[in-house]
């Protein structure tokens, strides 16, 4: 075990890597280590889902399983629960979950706790990284006490007095990037923004990153690189805001949304489509701008712009439910005993990802106001507990006319590629649709109600 590392050594080849988390982040960065020739092992505390990687198994639709043969044919990846391995590590990278909790306040236990396990086993010379989403300050504040427990000392510090700081082991927080689904941009081709607790931990990560990306960037601390993450997401959410807003008024108005933004959009300067939807998903942009809106009550600062825009999303399944009732009205129809098919459960389109899906809170909705709801996912035949719903009773029901023709509505919540809409359109009665699926369905656009 090398306890003489300096930054320059995590530029070496057949480095040994920790993931800790193997999920939609973890995973791909482990086969992306893998891939470059390092020896990974995945730590999970789930030991299904490790007896499946062991096993060359994938339980994530857009990772191929052949993928995870290959590298644990060839011994560069593996997977455990065992975190008494973690000693064997050269570098350690965090990758675990930082939802909100009921009252929509960060909920860093994962963090913590993960932090906690790597603490006994830590090494000098070791690189830990954390790539969870949080607010900043939270590698300095949670993770670096916590791991200097062990007996190992990282100081805090930047700038040229702090170049040749002396450490025991290096820190450093490096956002994780991941877009499941994204066919365009994978792991590799995304630049990867770094920063540590100090000089010498800072050029530790870049030296790791380099590795296995294209392009670095470094910040001068972990707490610029935890705001820059929180920027991109935040940016996402006030613009999706503006946009669902607009789609209220435009609906008011009579007019359609969708051809403005397309018209918008042909400006070549000065504009970014952005485009409404039922609501935010996905394990980012729901739930990040509350962490920096949290953090900034500590400052005695209102973050007005991000509040508001949570306010506005938020509402966003309910105006789908309201949209639905009065459709339904429409045909004589009312919400309660109604029954409903729900199109794509997904929190985006052409994924196996449910967090934080709008159309769970939509099905919440529903339920308490008495309708009959089924619902239909290519990428979930059935549906599982999850932390704040327990669906785990429902299938996927099949998608034919004889099926369509059953319900009094149809809702497209998520757009999947594979959904055929005229053919959904020509078997329902009525199609609720809440993501503009339809718009090259030229037959039966009476039946189709735009939310």
């Amino acid at each position: 075990m090398a306890t003489d590392r300096k930054p320059e050594f995590f530029k070496g080849a057949q480095l040994r890597v920790a993931i800790i988390g193997c999920g939609y982040v973890g995973l791909p960065l482990a086969l992306r280590f893998a891939e470059a020739g390092h020896r990974v092992t995945g730590f999970d505390t789930d030991p299904k889902k490790v007896e499946m990687l062991c096993a060359g198994k994938s339980y994530i639709e857009h990772i191929q399983q052949t993928k995870i043969q290959q590298y644990v044919n060839s011994r560069h990846f593996t997977a455990t629960t065992d975190f008494a391995r973690l000693e064997e590590a050269d570098a350690i990278l965090i990758c675990v979950p930082t939802p909100l909790n009921e009252y929509r306040e960060p909920d860093l236990s994962y963090v913590e706790a993960t932090a906690k396990s790597i603490s006994p086993h830590l090494q000098k010379g070791q690189l830990v990284v954390l790539e969870s989403t949080t607010y900043p300050g939270t590698t300095e504040e949670l993770v670096l006490p916590i791991l200097e427990k062990s007996g190992w000392k990282c100081p805090i510090g930047a700038g040229p007095d702090k170049e040749h700081v002396p450490v025991d082991f290096f820190l450093a927080f490096s956002p994780e990037r991941e877009d499941p689904g994204n066919k365009q941009y994978g792991l590799a081709q995304i630049p990867k923004v770094v920063g540590g607790v100090n000089p010498p931990s800072g050029r530790a990560a870049q030296a790791l990153y380099a590795q296995v990306v294209a392009r670095v960037i470094p910040v001068s601390s972990t707490r610029a690189a935890e705001m820059a993450k929180l920027l991109e997401n935040i940016f996402r959410c006030v613009n999706i805001a503006l946009v669902n807003e607009l789609k209220m008024l435009c609906l008011r108005m009579g007019v359609d949304v969708w051809e403005v933004i397309d018209a918008a959009a042909s400006k070549p300067f000065g504009f970014m489509p952005f485009y409404p939807g039922p609501g935010l998903g996905g394990h980012c942009i729901p739930v990040d701008p509350f962490y920096l809106s949290w953090k900034a009550r500590e400052y005695d600062f209102s973050t007005r712009f991000i509040e508001l825009a949570g306010e506005v999303n938020t509402a966003m399944p309910y105006h789908v439910v309201e949209s639905l009732g009065e459709a339904l009205n429409r045909h004589n129809k009312s919400l309660k005993g109604s029954k409903l098919l729900v199109l794509g459960v997904a929190y985006k389109k052409d994924v196996d990802d449910l967090r934080e899906s709008p159309t769970l809170k939509i099905m919440e909705i529903l339920g308490k106001k008495g309708a009959d709801f089924e619902y239909n996912d290519p990428y979930f035949p059935q549906l599982h507990k999850m932390r704040h719903y327990d669906y785990s009773h429902m299938k996927s029901v099949p998608l034919n006319p004889q099926n369509l023709a059953k319900y009094d509505a149809v809702i497209i919540a998520t757009d999947h590629s594979s959904y055929d809409y005229a053919a959904i359109v020509d078997g329902a009665k009525l199609v609720v649709d809440t993501r503009n699926a339809t718009r090259r369905v030229i037959r039966n656009r009476e039946k189709i109600f735009l939310c």
